[in-house]
């Protein structure tokens, strides 16, 4: 008997790169941008670590996606250096990132901007105001600006 085939996996870039760590916010998210059309266009990454991974090889080619929600408050590398490392490299700089984030601390909104942020939001506790925001959020940076190609 023949062994049935698998499909070719073709490797696609993702639109979406959210880095969160806490289970609860990042299924809010996940579900949020599924509600807003975007579910299949998503890769989740727990750590700041892994994102800088994922973005530095996805076998051997990177994988640049046009939009990146960062947490600040990871376990294990920061948000701060994340970004940081994404806006200090030629390769990278140019992905627009949006701090998605509980913490209201000025220095990390003032920080976040120095190092390059395009946009610094507060997570809404409201589960409806936080599907709202992210979905805002993606249509702004998928749909409705322009980013430059690569």
């Amino acid at each position: 008997m023949e062994r049935a085939r698998q499909p070719a996996l073709i490797a696609i870039e993702p639109d979406i790169l959210l880095v969160e760590d806490n289970p609860a916010d990042a299924q809010a998210a996940l579900s949020a941008l599924a509600a807003a059309g975007f579910e299949d266009r998503v890769v989740h990454v727990s750590d700041g670590g892994d994102a800088l991974d994922y973005i530095a090889s996805a076998r051997g080619v990177p994988a640049f996606p046009k939009l990146i929600l960062l947490d600040l408050n990871l376990r294990q590398l920061g948000g701060l250096h994340v970004l940081r490392q994404l806006k200090s490299d030629e390769r990278t700089k140019s992905i627009p990132v949006v701090v998605l984030t509980s913490s209201r601390l000025a220095i990390e909104l003032v920080e976040s901007y120095k190092l390059g942020v395009n946009s610094y939001v507060i997570k809404p506790v409201d589960a409806d105001k936080f599907n709202e925001v992210l979905g805002v959020i993606a249509r702004y940076w998928l749909v409705i600006n322009e980013l430059p190609r690569r």
